[in-house]
């Protein structure tokens, strides 16, 4: 035996007796990283249950001891006899089986696990989220129908331009007919129509900013209600009344956008015209206002289509999207934002998959030892405490062997009869 071979040995005894003295508690250490896991699994199915019965709790408890189970018999299969395998076939073999039982561990136990860390902070961002999304909603719906009342300028600055040109037909300088005359009155009709709309446009500033006032309110009682103490369950069903009124609010400003109105009036205004009868004295008089009357119509027809096109263009904005605040369970909403709950995650796996670092290390371990024996022959590698376990053996053979090889001791001899005297 060689020093390199007598160090290799030395250090494979050491290693072994690690190995042996930390096997007295790795299972226990196994047994209790199952049954954690078990606990929290537990919580995570109890919170997927509609109901709390008897059934129910039954149901939650079988469920979190198979998992227990199965990952206690799972990593202790994989302990076992991973690292006592030589052949890259049977290693590579082993690995696929743990990668496996791995994702079924995941698949069963650590998203529920996952769920019972952060379940409720989970539920609580999907409130936030869909707070924002509202909100985002409603300022949309707010500024659209903003930008419909400021057509309100552009009615009023067609309205005024007519006023103005009745006016100038007042004083002659339109037919060169003084008074109020055919040409006043076409003038005067529109300029009435226009004002009506202008009203009507109005009347609807003071509805849209008490709905986004309302709506801002409800938005600060969703806000409260998702950073408020206590179970998420009984919040989320009061955030879901908070959220169908401000869903109803957020409609109730689309229809209130006056757009399409002003569109519909745009195109009445030119197609709509009643021409009063001609009155001027003479012929002359008659064709000169029909002249400007048809003048004015063309006049009439070109603003018409500056406001029908001012009112398209607010009604091509992008309107505000559809937001519906759809409730999930924990378990769900730990999947949906897991990005945001990465330490939440790495603890539920870790806390499943942790024994899979220590099959590696007694698989490392355990080649170390291979490694350090190799070269040595059988006797070489002998403890004091083997060669006197061997010296025994040996002796309870040879005692053994002689045992069978001694022959029956036949006993004193017989003493022959004496024959009788003659």
């Amino acid at each position: 035996l060689s020093e390199s071979q007598a160090r290799g040995v030395r250090y494979a005894r050491e290693l072994e007796g690690h190995l042996g003295w930390l096997d007295t508690f790795s299972g226990t250490a196994l047994g209790v990283l199952a049954t954690a896991s078990g606990i929290y699994t537990y919580l995570g199915v109890s919170s997927l249950l509609d109901e709390n019965g008897a059934m129910s709790v039954f149901a939650a408890i079988a469920y979190s001891v198979a998992v227990s189970v199965g990952i206690f018999v799972f990593w202790s299969y994989m302990m076992r006899l991973f690292p006592a395998v030589r052949s890259a076939r049977a290693r590579i073999g082993l690995m696929l089986t743990m990668g496996a039982g791995s994702l079924a561990i995941v698949a069963m136990s650590s998203w529920l696990n996952a769920a019972a860390l952060a379940g409720s902070a989970a539920v609580e961002q999907h409130l936030a989220k869909t707070v924002q999304d509202y909100q985002v909603s409603l300022e949309r719906a707010h500024e659209v129908a903003l930008t419909g009342q400021s057509l309100e300028r552009d009615v009023a600055r067609v309205r005024q331009s007519f006023e103005d040109l009745s006016e100038q037909e007042a004083a002659g300088s339109l037919s060169g007919l003084a008074g109020r005359g055919a040409v006043f009155r076409v003038l005067r009709q529109k300029a009435a129509e226009l004002s009506g709309l202008e009203g009507q446009i109005s009347a609807q500033t003071p509805l849209v900013e008490a709905s986004f006032i309302e709506g801002n309110a409800i938005l600060s009682h969703m806000r409260a209600l998702t950073v408020e103490p206590g179970p998420v369950e009984a919040r989320s069903v009061e955030f879901s009344e908070q959220a169908v009124r401000l869903a109803g609010l957020i409609t109730q400003l689309r229809q209130l956008s006056v757009a399409p109105l002003v569109e519909r009036a745009a195109q009445d205004l030119a197609a709509s015209v009643i021409l009063p009868e001609l009155d001027g004295g003479s012929a002359e008089s008659r064709n000169d206002q029909a002249a400007t009357i048809s003048s004015v119509l063309e006049v009439l027809a070109q603003r018409a289509t500056t406001l029908e096109r001012a009112a398209q263009d607010v009604q091509a904005l992008q309107p505000a999207d559809d937001v519906t605040y759809t409730p999930i369970s924990s378990a769900d909403a730990v999947i949906l934002y897991a990005r945001n709950f990465v330490p939440s995650w790495a603890g539920a796996i870790a806390i499943d998959l942790l024994p899979a670092v220590l099959v590696f290390i007694v698989a490392i371990t355990q080649n170390a030892i291979r490694g350090g024996r190799e070269g040595a022959a059988i006797e070489d590698t002998l403890t004091l405490a083997e060669l006197r376990a061997a010296m025994a053996a040996m002796r309870d053979v040879e005692v053994t062997l002689n045992e069978r090889d001694v022959p029956l001791d036949p006993g004193p001899p017989i003493p022959a009869p004496r024959q009788a005297a003659e």
